[in-house]
This record gives structure tokens, C-alpha cells and sequence, in this order.
């Protein structure tokens, strides 16, 4: 009999996940057998709520879903968004001998479908419906985060043995896993009628709304994926790729478009959600200088904890944007992923610069815009997303910067030592000097690193606005109504006190001379509203643009000079050790010489005088990278399954 690595069998002795006491105690075990379970309707929601800790959230599970792996799958690594770096993103991988993501998929495929498998048993099928409608949710689920990294792949849809024809046949056509994905969410859809958001108080169990917004993000990349790469990537699933082959009745791209925008309707309709506004008002006297937390509830989403992680005493019970989302507890179940210190979604210069200004216009067609000479000018009139997400520089605040020590908001560091808690850019050893807040913590309870643990945010009510937007966009061929815009993104930019996207916007621009349309607009609101979230790598693909935003162009930090002029970076001198924070030599050959444009002529550009995070010559990516590379293993272990093109 043959043997193989392929994790759609690597568990084929492996037990089913055992129960627990706590929805946030979710390690799985391997002491128990499946003969114990699934007797009654309580095995099947032990084994589903087991289910729920295998996704990639902070941590996860450890291992193969450890802190490295995740940090570089989540937080758009390498991108032109964030400053980290990717050779995934760069285009300067190769095909490699494992891929953990692949392996891991298929190990968490398993106990998905002995859920599904052991329910087609039971003779009660009402009592468990909602457990088994979570198990479809998964499956679909990880076979969604395959077909993005990989496109077509083995379906595992059952439970496999060293056998089975998914073990050692052909990949399926993206557009069979497409099907896959979109049928199992249907049933889960279906079976998740009686578990909602109002009867699961959104604790983290994955509910009927999760599911349908789940399916509309899926459709929103089938339908723009269809229309704007096609076939481009597929191969001939003979000699390379996993074939061209449309199940009967597969959807067309308006189709899908349809559907996305219909079931995100859906969720928006359901009343069940909102955007989090959760520390706009703390002005009750309890926070000392309370002017340095309004408008930053973008930055507490994120950091959400108990009382003690916010100014404003908000608890994860206050945050009704959470569609689905990963439970974490800094007792019980702890992040693991030192956010605090690792700045995991610093800023690239493109990203700083497609926030707009408060009347919704780009910095370089808006009269707010300030410059960029003069300390924290850039910051003035902008977008409250952008400025919850950086630091004044020589502000004082709390673990930022070089200096940062850890103090938290209960503190009032207006009275510590000047220099101590204040905000210095790093530009001593050739960093982009644009590090970022999101994900870290200011929260009292954050003693040691890797405390933080927030819940993790599968998906966003933000989000669901945003698909809204954009599959209305799409299915009317660039044109939008101004009541549709109020309906989804206009919330969004709301929070971010930015002017509403409208016709009179798109006029005032193209009068200024300016190139603004409406579908890319709700682009760049989608790289603002999600970015260090997962989702730019698919969304450039999806959008057929990739190549030319990742390759042949560096990715940049802050100025150092602007129009000629140095900026207040060259004489800024840090207050803790009277020294630049500015060194020159470490940017010999990383400074812009000339403008850098966009594929999207919406875009500002970036200048002359902007240090230099990565150079052009390395930015690679091509056609090929918008889908990674078969393990070469796998392909030895099965030589049906056919390398993607051009790797």
C-alpha cells in the first residue's frame, strides 16, 4: 500500500477534538477516541466548539499555526500597505519543499468532516443542526484560505483514508472548490437558522450571520476575480495548474456580484451589528486629559480586553462589530503574539498618504493638507483612522517609539519626566519610521510579553459595508447611487471623519484636476479600513492589479525632505539622549530621487526625499505570484498534482 505525507491523510489515526469545559480552553486532544462520541446532540457541539480554535487568529493552536506563521499570513507582510517585509509579496520566492499553511489546512480539514460524517449517522438531525452547520462553516472556510494561496486544490469533503481518491488524484479547478465552498456555506446557512447573533450574545461561536457574510466575501472575490484575471492563472491541469473546469451552472461574475451584494444586505439589514464608537465620548472626568482620546476608537477596537484596556472602561460585551471572531482572554486563553512590541502593521509612505483629509479629498488635491515639512503638519485635517493609528511625534505616549516604556493611559504622563514617554521616529539604522499602533495594547493587564489578547476579528461589520459598496459598484460598471454610498461606506469614512463618497465629491476632484472615480475610491477605503487584516494581497489579485502595485517600485517610509526642503526629521534631536534621530548614513542610496505613481491615478504619489524600506529591484512580483507554489513533496507523494504555472 502506498504511503503518504498529504496532510488531506496525515491524520488518519488522529481522534476527534475533545470537548471542553470552557469555549476558551479549545486545545485539541488525542487521548480520546471518535467511538465515544457523537451519542448525543452535547458530542456533537463539544466537537464543534473545538472546531473554532482551528483558524489562524493570534496564536492559535501553536506549531504549525504558531506566532511566526501567523504573523506573516494576517498582517499583509510585505505589501504596499505595511513596512515588514515578504518574500512571498516581493515576488523573490521559489517553490518550497513543505508549505505549513497546506499542511495545516488539511489537519483541520479532518475533524470538520468527521463532524459532517458522524451526523449523517444520527437519527435526530433538529438537535444538531447548529454544530454541524459550524462544521460546514469550517469547511468552507479552510478550503477558501487554500483556493487564495493556492487556487485549485484537492476538495477534502469527506473522511479520508490512505485510499481515497482526494488523496491521490488531481487538484480541482478553483472554480470546483469555488462550488465546494459556496455548497457547504449554503447548508450552513440553512442548518445555522436557530444560532444567532441574539442567542449566542456573539461570544465567538460562529452563527447564521457570520455564514452569510462569510459567503459575501467569498462572492466578492469569485465574481472580481472572474472578471478581471479570468483564466489567466489556472493552467491546463495537465501539464501545470489545476485546469479551467466550470461545474454546471457555476455563476457568472455578475452573479456572484449579486450574491454579495444581496447577503450583505442581508447582514446590514439584521440589525445585529455596528460600527464600534466606543471611547468617542470620555469626557465624564474619570480619564486625565481626555482630549487625547477622542477619535481614537479605530485604535480600541482592536485592543479590546476588560475594563482596564481602554479609557472609556469598554468591555469586548460593547463590541457589536464583530461578525465572527477568535475568543481570547488574557487568563485562559492569551494571545501569545507580543504585539505590543512588535509593531506588527507599521506604515508604508503609501499607505500615510491614501488616508484622506476631512473634507475627502487626497492631500494632494485637498487645501487642508498641510505639508509635510513642519512636525506632525501631515497629521492636521486627516482622516482619524490615520491619526489613531500613529503617534504625534514627541507627544508623550505609552510603549512607542524608541523610548516607549510601557506606561498606560491610567497614568498621567503629563507629569513624568519630559523625553521618558515621548514619540521619536527611529531613523538610526535605515527603518521606514513609520511604526504602527494597531493591535497594541495600552491595557493596565499587559505586564509581560504576549499578554494581549484581544479577540482576534474574523470578520468586521466594516467589512460587510464595504463588500456592500464595492459589489454595487462592480455590478453597475463603475456607478453607484448616493443613497447606496450612505448605506455602507459613508459609515465607514463616519468614523473616520471623513466627508461622504458622493457624485459632488467625484466632481469637486476631477474640477481640481484630479482622476477620482467611485470604484476607486472604495478601493482605497478598503486599504484603509482593513489594512494589517489579510486582505491586500486578495484584493489586489482579485483585482488584476497586483503585479503592477507590488513590483518595480520601492516601498517607502517618511520624509526626510520635501520640495527640496529638509523636513523637522533632520534636526529633530531625541529628548532622552540629546542625540538625531536622524542618522544620513544609514540611508546612502535609500532616499526617492523622483515620483513614484500608482496603478490608480487617484493615488498621491510619493516624491523626492521619502527613506526607502525596500528597493525596487527587489520588488518582483509577477503574474505567477498570485498563487503560491504546490509543495514539491506533495507533488513526488502525487505526481497528479500539477504545478502552478510558472513556477
Amino acid at each position: 500500500m502506498k504511503t503518504s505525507k498529504l496532510y488531506i491523510s496525515l491524520c488518519l489515526g488522529a481522534a476527534l477534538l475533545s470537548g471542553c469545559d470552557s469555549f476558551l480552553d479549545l486545545e485539541p486532544l488525542d487521548s480520546q477516541t471518535e467511538t465515544i462520541y457523537f451519542k448525543d446532540p452535547e458530542h456533537f457541539v463539544q466537537a464543534a466548539n473545538n472546531l473554532h480554535a482551528n483558524v489562524y487568529g493570534w496564536q492559535a493552536n501553536g506549531g504549525l499555526a504558531g506566532a511566526n506563521n501567523t504573523y506573516a499570513l494576517i498582517f499583509d507582510y510585505g505589501s504596499d500597505l505595511v513596512g515588514a517585509g515578504s518574500e512571498l509579496l516581493s515576488g523573490t520566492n521559489s517553490a518550497p519543499t513543505t508549505d505549513v499553511y497546506w499542511q495545516q489546512m488539511y489537519q483541520w480539514l479532518r475533524p470538520v468532516n468527521e463532524v459532517i460524517a458522524k451526523a449523517a449517522e444520527y437519527n435526530e438531525p433538529d438537535k444538531i443542526a447548529g454544530p454541524v452547520g459550524q462544521a460546514y462553516f469550517f469547511r468552507a472556510w479552510h478550503h477558501f484560505m487554500l483556493l487564495k494561496r493556492f487556487g485549485g486544490v484537492p476538495i477534502a469533503n469527506e473522511v479520508t483514508t490512505a485510499e481515497s481518491d482526494i488523496v491521490w488524484g488531481p487538484r480541482a479547478s478553483r472554480y470546483e472548490v469555488i462550488k465546494q465552498i459556496v455548497d457547504d456555506l449554503d447548508v450552513a446557512i440553512a442548518k445555522l437558522a436557530g444560532t444567532t447573533v441574539a442567542k449566542t450574545n456573539n461570544d465567538g461561536h460562529v452563527t447564521v450571520e457570520a455564514a452569510k457574510a462569510f459567503k459575501a466575501r467569498v462572492c466578492l472575490f469569485a465574481g472580481t476575480w472572474d472578471k478581471y484575471v479570468g483564466t489567466k492563472t489556472d493552467g491546463d491541469g495537465s501539464a501545470s495548474g489545476a485546469g479551467t473546469n466550470k461545474p454546471a451552472g457555476y455563476p457568472s461574475p455578475n452573479e456572484f456580484l449579486t450574491l454579495a451584494k444581496n447577503l450583505s444586505k442581508e447582514v446590514i439589514d439584521s440589525g445585529e451589528f455596528e460600527l464600534w464608537m466606543g471611547v468617542e465620548d470620555v469626557s465624564g472626568g474619570a480619564v486625565v486629559n481626555p482630549e487625547m482620546y477622542a477619535y481614537n476608537s479605530y485604535y480600541y477596537l482592536f485592543n479590546l480586553e476588560g475594563s482596564d484596556s481602554n479609557p472609556a472602561g469598554m468591555s469586548k460585551s460593547s463590541n457589536k462589530e464583530a461578525v465572527y471572531r477568535s475568543v481570547f482572554d488574557a487568563t485562559n486563553r492569551r494571545g501569545n503574539m507580543n504585539l505590543t512590541h512588535s509593531w506588527p502593521a507599521g506604515m508604508t509612505r503609501k499607505l500615510a498618504d491614501m488616508y484622506l483629509c476631512s473634507d475627502g479629498l487626497p492631500i494632494h488635491l485637498s487645501p487642508l493638507f498641510k505639508g509635510f515639512n513642519e512636525m506632525n503638519a501631515e497629521l492636521e485635517n486627516r482622516d482619524y483612522r490615520m491619526t489613531a493609528m500613529v503617534t504625534k511625534t514627541m507627544d508623550y505616549a505609552w510603549g512607542w517609539g524608541m523610548y516607549g516604556t510601557g506606561a498606560r493611559y491610567g497614568v498621567d504622563i503629563y507629569t513624568l519626566a519630559a523625553g521618558t514617554y515621548q514619540a521619536v521616529p527611529d531613523l538610526r539604522n535605515g527603518g521606514g519610521g513609520m511604526g504602527g499602533r494597531k493591535f497594541r495594547s495600552e491595557g493596565t493587564y499587559v505586564t509581560a510579553a504576549g499578554m494581549e489578547s484581544a479577540d482576534y476579528m474574523q470578520i468586521r461589520f466594516a467589512e460587510v459595508l464595504l463588500i456592500y459598496a464595492e459589489a454595487t459598484c462592480e455590478l453597475g460598471e463603475g456607478q453607484i447611487s448616493d443613497s447606496d454610498l450612505d448605506y455602507s461606506i459613508n459609515k465607514v469614512r463616519a468614523r473616520g471623519g471623513v466627508a461622504p463618497l458622493n457624485a459632488a465629491l467625484i466632481a469637486k476632484a476631477q474640477a481640481l484636476g484630479g482622476k477620482l472615480t467611485f470604484l476607486g475610491e472604495i478601493r482605497r477605503e478598503r486599504a484603509t479600513e482593513l489594512y494589517g487584516e489579510g486582505h491586500r494581497l486578495s484584493d489586489l489579485c482579485r483585482w488584476g492589479i497586483a503585479e503592477a502595485e507590488l513590483a518595480g517600485q520601492p516601498r517607502c517610509g517618511t520624509y526626510v525632505s520635501y520640495n527640496g526642503q529638509p523636513t523637522f526629521l533632520q534636526s529633530l534631536i531625541s529628548p532622552v539622549d540629546d542625540k538625531p534621530v536622524y542618522n544620513p548614513e544609514a540611508y546612502v542610496g535609500k532616499i526617492t530621487t523622483s515620483d513614484i505613481a500608482y496603478t490608480y491615478e487617484g493615488l498621491t504619489p510619493v516624491k523626492a526625499g521619502a527613506v526607502i524600506i525596500e528597493q525596487a529591484n527587489n520588488r518582483l512580483f509577477s503574474q505567477k505570484n498570485y498563487l503560491q507554489p504546490i509543495p514539491t513533496d506533495q507533488i513526488k507523494l502525487n505526481p497528479n498534482l500539477k504545478q502552478n504555472p510558472g513556477w
